[in-house]
């Protein structure tokens, strides 16, 4: 399994302690295309924080060290890593390649 690949999974782990929280009809699937924030999203901004963390603390769990998610260069792009589960995969792998 490659690194990208077990960071999805990590999200993916993630994303289901989140959906535990969530009304049926509320849950997201989990599949890479699926749209987290912004106008198409399913989650608010609790809802959106809430996956970043529990999402950064499964890739301390599987990696062995703390990676930062949301920090001052996610917020600066122009397009945001967390449009949807595989654009935030996407940057959390580049986030623990420069490790």
């Amino acid at each position: 399994m490659t690194k990208k690949d077990r960071i999805l999974q990590c999200v993916f782990s993630a994303l289901d302690e989140l959906n535990e929280g969530l009304p049926r009809e509320k849950r997201l699937a989990k599949a890479p295309e699926v749209v987290l924030f912004g106008e198409q999203g399913h989650l608010d901004s609790l809802g959106l924080a809430t996956l970043v963390v529990l999402s950064e603390q499964k890739v301390e769990e599987e990696f062995g060290h703390p990676v930062t998610v949301a920090d001052e260069r996610a917020m600066s792009q122009h397009r945001s890593p967390f449009r949807t589960i595989g654009t935030m995969a996407d940057y959390i792998t580049l986030l623990v390649e420069e490790e």
